[in-house]
């Protein structure tokens, strides 16, 4: 479970303070599929990286199941990071010297584990995302969608408690963005806690719950309160 309680973000920018969160109250429940939209400068990416901990608020509280993310060091943060989110950006972000297996085992090896200790996991998760037969590929072998399936079976190598979803298809035809929504619901199926952002009315109803953010706080959320004028 994810609880944001009053979370506000602000950034300063010269002599200007910008609010990029304000006074946000989220429950995001374990098992949810929850679908952010919002125009641009609304505070979703910002919102995204401070469950992701990515970054920090600047006021209010963060936790993830029951784990604060607010007031710990940068140690703590990296921790958490690694073992309980799963990423999945719009640019894939995979390493172009690694192989499929090698770039879905990377969380892993970051933690000190050596490859034939945890090939057989990374191994598991590209048969589940349908690429059993391209683990020896590199990046640049792949097609796009190909590379987002690696991306999606390397959030996944950790057992993350919410996998965090970035315009995951922003850089996809929609033939393409269509397998990868339909394996994200496959896997929401499965129990999979999942935030994602987007600005597409289509990809957002794959969610079981959409919520709106305009000018940094909730605009639209049956379950939430709607940001006061």
């Amino acid at each position: 479970m994810i609880v944001l309680n009053n979370v506000g973000r602000t950034y300063t920018h010269g002599a200007r303070q910008i609010m990029a969160l304000r006074n946000v109250t989220l429950r995001i429940n374990a098992g949810e599929f929850l679908s952010v939209m919002g125009p641009s400068g609304s505070g979703k990416s910002t919102l995204l990286n401070l469950i992701g901990g990515l970054d920090q608020p600047t006021s209010g509280e963060i936790f993830i199941d029951d784990r604060p993310l607010h007031g710990i060091s940068d140690d703590e943060l990296t921790l958490i990071r690694r073992r309980r989110v799963g990423f999945i950006f719009q640019f894939f972000n995979l390493l172009p010297v690694l192989t499929a297996a090698e770039n879905v085992a990377l969380p892993l090896l970051l933690e000190g584990l050596p490859f034939s200790k945890v090939r057989s996991r990374a191994e598991e998760l590209l048969a589940k995302v349908g690429l059993a037969e391209r683990m020896e590929h590199r990046p640049e072998q792949l097609s796009g969608g190909e590379m987002q399936r690696v991306a999606v079976a390397r959030a996944l190598v950790t057992g993350p408690a919410v996998l965090l979803a970035d315009e995951p298809t922003g850089n996809l035809d929609s033939r393409t963005s269509a397998e990868i929504f339909s394996l994200l619901k496959g896997l929401h199926d499965e129990g999979q806690t999942i935030v994602m952002v987007t600005h597409d009315p289509k990809a957002a109803s794959y969610g079981t719950r959409i919520i709106t953010l305009r000018d940094g706080c909730v605009a639209e959320d049956a379950a939430t309160r709607a940001c006061e004028s």
